[in-house]
């Protein structure tokens, strides 16, 4: 009566109700705790190795024997030319000194230590562990990757920042598209690293179901039953909420961090590179506004793996101008109840 059934139906779930992936923030156990309210959760994996994938998955089946998604970064990693190799250098002696001035001390990596990879080894992982959905942003899997997953009964969800996205992903034969808006927290899923869609997230909603035949989850903004219902009325079939989740008892947020949701200013969330080298929704601090003008962000993921360590080192002494706090346009209350309850009280207050 109440809620779109789609989605739900092919996901296995009682309500088509998604725990965004959220890496860094969500955790086994928020996935765990989604899928108690009878929602989807996903499990995290970005661009981690195989072998700490597989270690995830299988701690994840311990804690749930519900259905979750599976959730994997599939962005172009640039070439290593001379160039890239003298940004890095002068990049990495900036921000460790800019880190040094601000009274954290840290080194951080060469070039060659980082650990840079593609989510080819992910999809093999996906079969091999027998995940059934299987989630992705920053881009379109490959053909070959597609046509391996479907083989295996693979879900696929995409995502989509803009119509011309959708329509490629509708094209590759993805199950399910994903649209984020322009207000969710945390990354963009866009394509193109250096150019994201100012698109309100209700404009760009209508106008992907006007252009698409697939399934449509919408994620940006949700915080309320009133928020669900308007994208609902605008053809989503599923409802992606992170932002209501950031201070949950299974957030990996530190209590720090969570305290500083509590008094975030409107004025004070932006998007920004300066962190991870793709656009970001975040809360605004000293190291944002030193960073995101300048010459110092290498392209993804060099910039983000570069500052892991300097944002480890703040987050040590609990520094919330080194941080990144991602964090989405709609400010609420940030309850610290647990995952499920926040999700249960989210259903509720819409059937009413």
């Amino acid at each position: 009566m109440f809620w779109p059934d789609t989605i739900s139906k092919r996901l296995g779930v009682q309500y088509p109700i998604i725990q965004a992936p959220m890496f860094g923030v969500s955790t086994m156990e928020m996935v765990a705790a989604a899928a108690r309210a009878g929602c989807l959760g996903s499990l995290a994996l970005a661009d981690l190795s195989a072998d700490e994938s597989v270690e995830l998955i299988r701690a994840t089946r311990k804690l749930t024997d519900k259905p979750f998604a599976a959730n994997i970064f599939v962005h172009y990693i640039p070439e290593i030319t001379d160039a890239l190799k003298y940004k890095f250098i002068t990049t990495r002696q900036f921000l460790e000194q800019l880190a040094n001035d601000n009274g954290i001390e840290v080194n951080l990596p060469d070039l060659e230590d980082l650990k840079v990879r593609s989510y080819h080894d992910l999809v093999d992982v996906i079969i091999q562990e027998n995940c059934k959905i299987l989630s992705f942003t920053f881009g379109n899997l490959d053909d070959q990757s597609i046509q391996k997953l479907k083989e295996n009964g693979v879900t696929l969800i995409g995502t989509c920042t803009s119509v011309n996205e959708a329509l490629i992903l509708e094209k590759s034969g993805i199950d399910i598209i994903c649209v984020q808006g322009t207000e969710a927290g945390g990354h963009r899923g866009t394509f193109d690293p250096d150019h994201v869609p100012q698109i309100g997230g209700l404009s760009l909603l209508s106008q992907v179901y006007d252009h698409v035949k697939v399934p449509l989850i919408y994620a940006g903004g949700i915080y309320n039953g009133k928020t669900l219902q308007a994208v609902k009325d605008l053809g989503a079939q599923a409802f992606q909420v992170g932002n209501l989740l950031l201070a949950s008892q299974e957030s990996a947020l530190e209590p720090f961090e969570k305290e500083r949701l509590k008094s975030v200013r409107e004025d004070e969330i932006i998007l920004t590179k300066s962190f991870s080298g793709r656009y970001a929704r975040g809360v605004r601090n000293k190291y944002i506004e030193a960073v995101e003008n300048s010459e110092y962000i290498l392209p993804y993921p060099y910039q983000n793996k570069l500052t892991n360590a300097l944002r480890k080192a703040a987050k040590s002494k609990q520094n919330t101008d080194f941080v990144g706090i991602w964090v989405g346009q709609s400010i609420h209350q940030y309850s610290e109840y647990s995952t499920e309850e926040i999700l249960k009280n989210l259903i509720k207050e819409y059937e009413r």
